[in-house]
């Protein structure tokens, strides 16, 4: 799992039948502490996150489970969305 920030939407006229009724979601990688880190992508979106909120995601094969028995044709999932972050040490 990787922690998040949603920064966006994305709104497709024509997408896999897959996805129709999931949404997408622009989010930018972060470290726990908060700093950006590596490229935006998209994701689908498994728990109702919006813009602003901290999240975390998951990508490969497992993006696809949240949509279980639905394959949905996906790199990236959000499956949480953060309240807190207690890093240690």
């Amino acid at each position: 799992m990787q922690l998040g920030i949603v920064c966006g939407t994305l709104v497709a006229s024509q997408k896999d039948e897959r996805l129709e009724g999931i949404n997408l979601l622009v989010i930018q990688p972060i470290k726990p502490d908060g700093a950006a880190t590596g490229k935006t992508l998209i994701a689908t979106d498994s728990v109702g996150a919006g813009p602003g909120e901290r999240v975390f995601w998951v990508k490969s094969k497992e993006a696809s489970n949240p949509f279980t028995p639905v394959e949905v044709p996906t790199d990236a999932t959000i499956i949480g969305i953060v309240d807190l972050v207690n890093v240690e040490g």
